[in-house]
């Protein structure tokens, strides 16, 4: 019988082992990070290339010409022949590049979206190749012993003093909200829960509520960004008999703003409520000596939502839901024989079935104990207090501008909201439209890309402002300067061309006092 080179016979599939099926397509096993290294070179090759390439934190243009540069380098997605690895992973990984919102410019401070740790990023490229599913020991075997040991480190940092306090991995703070909502849901007694938030909380309680099949949330009025304590007692009062959830925010996404934990705490335990804390934001402030006390009170919430995508930079996704005891988590408890069979669980194999909502899900905990290990509680402290800082600072700088007006308030954890003063010449409306093309003229010239928010101003009316969140580990304050006269030149740009659609002349600027 013919037998080709390894032994096998001609026309056979090869033996799976080392050598794998069709030699060098996968990156695990003994010879995948050799086939990898060359793979991985191509992207860190075409990653440096692109950055320049782009030449700021946006591609220029808009959504148009970054559809068409996208779409003529990876179209068509599946041909009817292959490219080969390389040409693929050069064209699309220069598409996603060039195409990017770079979270490592200084100047795309939009959104809660960190550039991640390189160290994490690392971290989660061991994660991909060796790809355990966390949903049952044998497909995750010591992965599943470091999630352990990072979701108990950081249970134990938001509830130091519960004796039996535990956390789940969760995608982010959606996920985390949503589990949290079915916790108290299931722990309710004598009718439907009824949950009671702030105006300024994530749209994703809202969402998991519907989703849970729960009455729409009581919304509780807020000052100056924060739940009002009286509202909240108040609203608390007119569902007496339910079943109450509270659900305060530390760190909102617009503002950055903490309730204030501790009255909202005493008033919720007054009124038999469980407590729900979204700190998604505002929950990596734990791990600084200095700024934890901020978040005082947080400790008294049932479960707590805490995102390591924000403050925390990881690669997404990177949430996590901790509990102030384990056994609010049995209602996750779910056996499937294939994955957590009881003879097995009996025999000592550990049950992760009963870990998340999600079946199948990456083992992200990795990323974060590389990075737990590697910088430290006074490490990830020291990051989260230069943001902190590095936004103070910015704030004083908008203040001090003459052609800027930074929002009456203070600053929101790392969120600095401001608005050029041409603006405050016109009228509200006006105004807002100003600040609204100021922002989408620098997106669409790649030059910064800044958030927008309608808060509340001084004098109590609620206006458009851009919004600058502050997540860069390293970038200082010189580096954010230069946004500042973007900002008014794009505002000067903006109001003489509103002007001349009009046919009147731009209005000097003037600063409303706070």
């Amino acid at each position: 019988m013919e037998r080709g080179a390894s032994g096998a016979s001609a026309g056979t599939p090869p033996v799976p082992g080392a050598e794998g099926v069709r030699g060098g397509r996968v990156a695990g096993g003994a010879h995948g990070p050799e086939h990898l290294r060359a793979l991985t070179a191509i992207v860190l090759d075409t990653l440096a290339d692109a950055a320049p390439a782009r030449g700021g934190p946006l591609p220029a243009g808009g959504p148009e010409a970054v559809e068409q540069n996208t779409r003529a380098l990876c179209s068509p997605v599946l041909p009817e022949e292959g490219v080969g690895p390389e040409a693929a992973l050069g064209d699309v990984v220069r598409a996603i590049a060039e195409g990017a919102a770079d979270p490592a410019d200084p100047a795309c401070v939009a959104h809660l979206h960190c550039p991640p740790l390189a160290v994490a990023a690392a971290a989660d490229l061991a994660g991909a190749v060796l790809n355990p599913s966390m949903d049952s020991w044998d497909q995750a075997p010591a992965a599943g012993v470091i999630e352990e040991l990072t979701t108990a480190a950081l249970a134990r940092l938001v509830h130091p003093a519960a004796p039996a306090p535990d956390a789940l991995i969760t995608s982010g703070g959606t996920e985390s909200n949503l589990v949290a909502l079915l916790l108290a849901r299931e722990r309710a007694a004598g009718g439907p829960l009824r949950v009671v938030t702030g105006a300024n909380a994530h749209h994703s309680v809202h969402r998991a509520a519907w989703m849970l099949g729960l009455p729409a949330p009581a919304v509780v009025a807020c000052d100056k960004g924060r739940i009002d304590p009286a509202a909240l007692d108040r609203a608390l009062t007119g569902l007496a008999g339910s079943p109450l959830l509270v659900v305060a925010t530390a760190g909102t996404t617009d503002e950055g703003r903490i309730d204030p934990l501790p009255e909202i705490a005493r008033i919720a335990e007054r009124h038999t409520a469980q407590l729900h804390v979204d700190a998604a934001y505002g929950g990596p402030l734990l791990f600084s000596e200095h700024l934890a006390p901020r978040l005082a009170g947080l400790e008294r919430a049932a479960t707590v939502t805490f995102d390591l995508h924000k403050l925390g930079w990881q690669p997404v996704a990177a949430g996590v839901l901790a509990v102030a005891d384990a056994g609010m988590l049995a209602p996750l408890s779910l056996r499937a024989d294939y994955l957590n069979a009881d003879d097995d669980t009996e025999a000592g194999l550990p049950d992760l079935l009963g870990r998340s909502i999600r079946t199948t899900r990456r083992p992200d905990a990795l990323k974060m104990a590389v990075t737990f290990r590697a910088l430290g509680r006074r490490g990830l402290g020291a990051l989260v207090e230069h943001c902190v800082r590095t936004a103070d600072e910015f704030g004083r700088a908008v203040d001090a501008h003459p052609r800027l007006r930074l929002r009456p308030g203070g600053i929101g954890i790392s969120t600095v909201l401001f608005r050029p003063a041409v603006a405050d010449a016109l009228g509200d409306e006006a105004g807002d439209a100003v600040v609204a093309a100021v922002r989408r003229t620098l997106l669409a010239e790649g030059r910064a890309v800044l958030g927008r928010a309608v808060a509340e101003d001084g004098d109590g009316r609620s206006r458009l402002w851009l919004k600058a969140t502050l997540l860069h580990p390293n970038a200082a304050t010189a580096d954010l300067l230069p946004l500042l006269d973007l900002v008014t030149a794009a505002a000067d740009r903006a109001l003489r061309e509103a002007s001349a659609a009009e046919g009147t002349e731009a209005p000097e600027t003037e600063r409303l006092s706070p």
